[in-house]
């Protein structure tokens, strides 16, 4: 499944990174540590994350992830967005908590058989 197959059906918004919403998504991670998902976090995975700055950039690039996903209405400096137009990696929106969104993705990534 594609990152654009899941901005409407999980109603994300699109902050920046247009051109990877073709990127292949494989399962999600979920953390607000940056040095947990550097070492855990796995290759085309969605990082669901409340931190808006520009190194939640540099970690998605290092990790070759599919999307960021910023929970609670958040939105990232104008550097992330910077950054992730660089990278081609999108930054995704939503107003779900981070619980919410992680377990609506879960289920229809489960329910396409999506999971790595």
């Amino acid at each position: 499944m594609k990152v654009s197959d899941l901005i409407e059906q999980l109603n994300l918004e699109v902050i920046s990174g247009e051109k990877g919403l073709d990127r292949e998504v494989t399962g999600a991670y979920v953390s607000d540590l940056l040095s947990d998902v550097m070492g855990n976090a796995r290759e085309s995975q969605m990082w669901i994350t409340l931190q808006v700055h520009q190194n939640v950039m540099a970690i998605a690039s290092l990790k070759d992830l599919a999307a960021v996903i910023l929970v609670k209405g958040l939105r990232p400096h104008e550097s992330t967005i910077r950054h992730s137009n660089d990278e081609q990696i999108p930054i995704l929106s939503t107003t779900d908590s981070t619980f919410e969104i992680s377990g609506k993705l879960f289920e229809l990534l489960k329910k396409e058989g999506c999971l790595a």
